[in-house]
């Protein structure tokens, strides 16, 4: 089923928003799907991404409807991102679902999914430029021009869990925007289910989807009053809208690192080769943050560990650490140093920052925060043959801050980086960022 309505958005290069909504082929039957400790930890952040595909025959095919229709199944399979959040109700009667046990466990009022069948909301959109030019510009923001900005609450029962922009650009190019609310899983649980839903699209079979064991809440969490893990900072509490301002407007930057920078960079004596590619760009990053401020000693690390995940489709489970710089200042110290200390020096906070009860900004909240996504298959959304020619995620709910989320290039070779930084350092970010990379090239 499809309900549609259009919505005023604010003139820009991409316009005309025409929304509907769809849901399961069939009933799910007002299931409760309890949310772990971890999705909670990360109930104040959206995931952003974007998918390009170039202009020709099978992208003309891909009417709204092509790109529809195979979502009904799809949302069969991942029934709880087309429900709504609600808050267990303070003495729910014993046998009450999924909400009364997580009252009685996880404290009144613990946020779940009654998965109802609302549905996940589809944007259309038109953009008045071709697409290579559109990817040649590289401005602030462009990626959240084609993923649907909105976040959960302050009615959460009427809040969708994912939005799906498809933009058309003047060329016949086009632009899948997904918009994704963290709570319900984290990029690696989000990349692969838009994959499987262009699975169903390309006429394949997709793996089976595994959505138990059922999310249980901790039996024990950090005391009452206790300091928040050094890895995220602690905020609220939070009540029904789910976005902590960050106190400066905020931008988004992408912009590619090169397999022959990344070489260079690897070069650089015996502590680079101690390090991966994530610690390099993060490394890269990070002295180049505290050449912007002055100073920054401290970074949160947010991983994916794709052998650890537990085969659940649905879930938060990358792991959360620090990292301190000891002696001299990031600023001055040597990349190759940086990656070493990245590569080696990470203090694991996973299991405390979903045992701590209070609400937290993981991502930008402490400190800057460098997000690997090495192991998340961001190319794997190929639609009948045709593979996106770019992708870039980026992120919404980020403290000042600041997060750097590092990805695989389109033929795996270079890096995509993209900075969620204060806007007034994004000019300071290129300057420096230019000549790095220049010297590195």
């Amino acid at each position: 089923m499809v309900f549609e309505q259009e919505e005023e958005v604010a003139p820009g290069a991409v316009y005309g928003h025409r929304l509907s909504t769809v849901v399961p082929s069939s009933v799910t039957g007002e299931v409760d799907y309890a949310l772990a400790d971890a999705d909670l930890a990360f109930k104040l952040h959206y995931l952003r991404g974007a998918y390009y595909y170039p202009p020709g025959d099978v992208a003309r095919g891909l009417t709204t409807k092509v790109l529809k229709d195979p979502m009904f199944p799809w949302l069969d399979e991942y029934f709880p991102v087309a429900g709504r959040v609600r808050r267990a109700e303070e003495g729910a009667p014993a046998g009450a679902g999924a909400q009364a046990e997580a009252a009685a466990e996880g404290g009144a009022r613990r946020p779940y999914i009654k998965c109802n069948d609302c549905g996940v909301r589809i944007v259309e959109a038109k953009c008045d430029r071709d697409m290579a030019e559109w990817l040649r510009d590289d401005a602030p923001d462009r990626l959240r021009q084609l993923c649907y900005d909105k976040v959960l609450g302050p009615e959460l029962f009427f809040s969708p869990l994912l939005y799906v922009q498809i933009t058309n650009f003047k060329c016949g190019g086009l632009a899948l925007g997904f918009s994704w609310a963290h709570l319900i899983g984290d990029v690696f649980s989000a990349a692969t289910c838009f994959n499987k839903w262009a699975q169903i699209l390309s006429g394949k079979k997709p793996d089976a989807t595994v959505l138990t064991p059922e999310n249980k809440p901790l039996q024990s969490h950090s005391p009452a009053g206790a300091a928040a893990p050094r890895s995220v900072k602690q905020v609220g509490p939070i009540e029904d809208h789910w976005l902590v301002p960050a106190g400066r407007d905020m931008a988004c930057y992408s912009f590619h690192v090169t397999e022959a920078a990344l070489k260079k960079l690897q070069q650089q004596g015996r502590h680079a080769a101690a390090a991966g590619t994530f610690e390099l760009v993060s490394a890269l990053l990070w002295q180049t943050v505290a050449k912007i401020r002055g100073n920054v000693d401290t970074v949160t690390v947010v991983r994916t560990d794709a052998a650890a995940r537990s085969g659940r489709a649905l879930a938060n489970e990358m792991k959360v650490g620090y990292v301190e710089a000891s002696g001299s200042s990031p600023a001055k110290t040597d990349v190759a140093e940086l990656a070493a200390l990245l590569a080696k020096g990470v203090v694991d906070e996973t299991a405390a920052v979903a045992a701590f009860p209070g609400d937290v900004l993981v991502y930008g909240g402490a400190h800057l925060t460098l997000v690997d996504m090495e192991q998340v298959d961001v190319y794997g959304l190929e639609i009948k043959g045709l593979r996106p020619v770019h992708v870039e995620y980026g992120m919404d709910g980020v403290g000042e801050e600041g997060a750097v989320l590092v990805q695989p290039d389109a033929d795996g070779r270079g890096r995509l980086v993209t900075a969620v930084l204060p806007r007034d350092e994004i000019e300071s970010l290129r300057a420096v960022l230019g000549s790095a990379l220049q010297a590195a090239a």
